[in-house]
C-alpha cells in the first residue's frame, strides 16, 4: 500500500512537472521579447529591509519570465537609515544589470546630464 501511494505522489508531481514546463514553453511563444531600447528602469527606496528583497525577486523574475530585454535597473537609496543599502548592494553584485546609486551620487548624475545639455 505504501509502494502505491508513493508511486502515485511521483507521478502527480512528474505530470505537474511536465503541465508547467507546457505551459511555459506556451507563454514563451505567446508572449515575445520585447525590447526597451536603451532604456533604463530608475527605482527610489527609502527604509525598505523588509520589503526589497522580495520586491527584485520578484521584479527579476518578471523580467526573466516574460523575456523582456531591460539593459540597466537604476536603483537610487534616498539616505535610508535600516539596511536595504547593503542589501541591494548584494543584488547589485549578483545581477550586473542592476546599478545601484545613494541620492548624492544620484544628484550628482543628474547635474552632470544638466550642464551638457544643448
Amino acid at each position: 500500500m505504501a509502494d502505491f501511494v508513493l508511486t502515485s505522489i511521483l507521478w502527480i508531481l512528474a505530470l505537474y512537472g511536465l503541465f508547467e514546463i507546457i505551459k511555459t514553453i506556451i507563454h514563451i511563444h505567446k508572449y515575445p521579447s520585447v525590447s526597451f531600447n536603451d532604456t533604463s528602469f530608475i527605482i527610489t527606496v527609502h527604509n525598505q529591509e523588509n520589503n526589497i528583497e522580495y520586491f527584485l525577486k520578484l521584479f527579476i523574475y518578471k523580467i526573466l519570465y516574460y523575456n523582456l530585454n531591460i539593459p540597466e535597473i537604476v536603483i537610487v537609496d534616498l539616505n535610508s537609515t535600516d539596511k536595504t543599502l547593503d542589501i541591494l548592494n548584494n543584488f547589485a553584485k549578483d545581477f550586473s544589470f542592476i546599478k545601484v546609486l545613494t541620492l548624492d551620487e544620484y544628484k550628482d548624475i543628474l547635474s552632470i546630464s544638466k550642464q551638457t545639455t544643448f
